[in-house]
This record gives structure tokens, sequence and C-alpha cells, in this order.
């Protein structure tokens, strides 16, 4: 998995700063499949981010909703994530843009306006591309919708969270997209949830400059 480089994430962990963190989705960050709340990927990644960095005051803050596309996404980013002034926004989106089969190209444009203006709040942004399973098959431009996230995370202060070479990773260690997902192919299940925030949590701390690292590593003690 990649090393995430998040220049507001790391500034706010060197400085003592609490961390709030957004996470902007449809039913996977909701947390559709999982058998509770606190099973849901954010809810998990809290968990995950606070045992990491014991002492630092660390927020996530679950904005998912079901059904929605990157057009009904944009239109609350204000108001449900900007407005609460996150040092990091994780923006999962394109799945139910594919499957659609909306324009690639106004995904495009959509996708670009919102990390536009996460960047302009000086938020960081972590962009999480669709999961494996059944489902894409019914979604021919899969792979387009997730090539606009790869080339927006060449951005400063944006990254990619490939959760589909997550999910590849996974199979290859033997786990393959239905030991992940619910009977549905499309949502994950508890064991899902749990290792995508794991990984997510494990990319982000990796990506904290080293001498970062060293302060809250004393800080810590």
């Amino acid at each position: 998995m990649p090393v995430l480089r998040l220049p507001s994430v790391a500034a706010a962990l060197a400085a003592g700063r609490p961390l709030r963190i957004v996470a902007l989705g449809s039913s996977s960050t909701e947390g559709v499949g999982a058998s509770s709340r606190g099973a849901t990927y954010p809810a998990q990644l809290e968990a995950d981010l606070r045992a990491a960095l014991p002492g630092q005051e660390i927020e996530v803050i679950n904005k998912g909703v079901s059904g929605q596309d990157a057009s009904e996404m944009l239109q609350r980013l204000e108001s449900d994530a900007l407005s609460l002034h996150p040092t990091l926004l994780i923006w999962q989106v394109g799945v139910n843009g594919a499957l659609r089969r909306n324009s690639p190209l106004r995904f495009r444009e959509m996708i670009t306006a919102g990390v536009d203006q996460a960047r302009a709040a000086g938020v960081d942004v972590l962009l999480m591309d669709s999961q494996r399973g059944a489902w894409a098959r019914a979604a021919p431009e899969r792979a387009a919708f997730d090539q606009v996230l790869a080339d927006l995370a060449d951005l400063p202060g944006v990254a990619l969270f490939p959760r589909g070479a997550l999910m590849d990773a996974w199979t290859a260690r033997g786990a393959p997209p239905e030991a992940m997902l619910i009977p549905d192919g499309l949502h994950h299940n508890d064991r899902g949830y749990a290792c995508l925030s794991a990984a997510v949590a494990e990319a982000m701390i990796d990506g904290v400059p080293r001498a970062h690292a060293a302060t809250l590593a004393t800080s810590s003690r």
C-alpha cells in the first residue's frame, strides 16, 4: 500500500493539535454490511489511529450516505465536511457513478471542483477508489472512474488510497472479495471494513515524516 503524504495531517500531529477527519462517501462509508455502527470503517479508523498514536486527540466523523454519487456529495461538501474544519477529508466516491453509467468526464469535473474547494480551505484530501467484487461486471466504466481519482492524487495535498489494489492484495494472500464482502458482492462485511481501516491507518502513519514521528513517540511516553 502507498505511503500517504498528507501535509496538513503531518503538521497537526507534529504540533500536537487535534486531528479531525471527515469521511465523506456513500454506502461503503455509511457502513452498509457492518454489524454495528462501531464496525464501520470510519469508526474503526478512529480506534486504530488512537491506538497507534496514544495521547493524540483524534476524531473521525462519518458522513456517508447510502446511494449517493459525486453530484450529491459535492452539494453537501461544505455543510457536511468543510464546515466542520477537518484536517483531512477522506472522500470515497465513484462506485455509484460507475454503476449508473454516468459520464467519467462529468465525474472528473465534479471531483476536481470538490478537491479544489477542500484544498482552498487548507484541508488534505484522501480519495478512495472502488472495491473489487461481482458488481464490477455491471460497471464497465469502473476503471475510468478510478483513473480520475488517481490523476487528481498528483495534486499537492491530495492522495489516493487504492482500495481496489488493496483487495487485489488480499486475494493474492488467499482472501478473495467474497471473504471481505456481504452476499450482495458490493458492500464490505465486518472483516472487510476492519482490514480496510487498518490499512488506511497504517498508510497515514507511515506518511508522517520521521521527525514528526519521533515527536509523537516522545510525547506518548
